[in-house]
């Protein structure tokens, strides 16, 4: 079970017009890197969104859930526009956590294998900015970063948005909910006129309908309605405890089950850490993932989670955005 963005999630309809990636107008290269990957049918976003795309000549706005394969919808065809004989940076792609900027570029790379030359640099938070830089030294032609640390490295002049074509903001309701509205306006005011925006969001709030009548000259928008079905292959259970018993209520699911592998959901920081150590010291195998974390620290909890040396990873939603775990056995939503 996966609980990241996905390519092909197992909630998301085979495309219902189109057999195959091969009709949606990709090239060769791509085409045999998708189908290296295992994919074969486009989801609806995908579908609506790549033909779009490839011709390049207007902004975009998706909207659509998260997991319905939003990486590919913009990722496939920005490939195609690229010149991997230009060194500048030619896209730029902005995400709202360091876990899903991570991945994003992990899926760019795996579609740009059978490209000749495509460079691309992730930089975020928590990471050595020194490091960043010098991979920004070389010849790079896609950038994925988070803003505040796209900034941090823009005041340093250590990347020049100035040639960009494509700028994509992806989550861009999470960007704004965690307070990065200021930051995306610096940055979009740092990009030339002549560029094309792509926005992907789940929703459309107010504040998303600003820096469309602000930053993109007549998008086209493509709206997929979010799936209702249920997966037959998940169980769905409630208990009602009070508050301060839930986490022996956790308890008790872990004690009733050892080979239970899963993630707790937890609405703050503050109640993720709280509920982390409670756990911990009660000698049960969890830690937290939450945005007070530095990166190694991050990277730490994540490599003892996959290894399963932990049996729950307590996460805030946005924390956990991005991360990628096959063979959970349950989800938990505490708080």
């Amino acid at each position: 079970m996966r609980i990241s963005p996905t390519l092909r999630p197992l909630s998301a309809r085979p495309a219902p017009l189109l057999e195959s990636f091969e009709r949606l107008g990709l090239s060769a290269p791509l085409l045999k890197a998708i189908a290296t990957l295992g994919f074969e049918n486009p989801t609806e976003i995908q579908q609506e969104a790549i033909p779009h795309l490839l011709a390049g000549d207007r902004d975009f706005i998706g909207l659509a859930q998260t997991g319905t394969g939003k990486t590919a919808a913009f990722g496939l065809p920005m490939l195609e526009h690229l010149d991997p004989k230009a060194s500048h940076v030619q896209a730029l792609i902005l995400a709202p956590t360091r876990e899903l900027g991570q991945q994003i570029a992990q899926q760019i790379e795996l579609f740009a294998k059978q490209l000749d030359g495509i460079q691309t640099v992730a930089v975020y938070g928590g990471a050595n900015i020194m490091t960043q830089i010098q991979q920004l030294r070389r010849p790079c032609h896609v950038v994925i970063a988070t803003p505040g640390r796209l900034i941090d490295l823009a005041k340093r002049k250590a990347v020049k948005l100035d040639q960009l074509e494509f700028v994509i903001l992806d989550e861009a309701d999470e960007m704004l909910n965690m307070g990065f509205k200021e930051e995306l306006d610096t940055i979009l005011d740092m990009t030339p006129a002549s560029k094309r925006t792509w926005l992907f969001s789940a929703t459309m709030p107010k504040e998303i309908r600003r820096m469309v009548k602000q930053y993109m000259e007549d998008p086209m928008e493509v709206r997929i309605d979010p799936q209702t079905a249920v997966n037959d292959h998940i169980d769905h259970q409630y208990a009602t405890v009070r508050h301060t018993d839930k986490a022996e209520a956790l308890a008790r699911f872990m004690d009733m089950d050892p080979e239970l592998f899963g993630v707790v959901f937890c609405r703050t920081k503050r109640d993720t850490q709280d509920l982390a150590e409670t756990l911990m010291k009660k000698g049960y195998r969890a830690d937290a993932l939450h945005g007070d974390l530095s990166q190694p620290q991050r990277d730490r909890v994540m490599r003892r989670f996959k290894m399963r040396e932990l049996q729950v990873l307590i996460a805030t939603d946005v924390a956990a955005r991005g991360i990628d775990v096959n063979d959970l056995t349950h989800v938990f939503h505490h708080s």
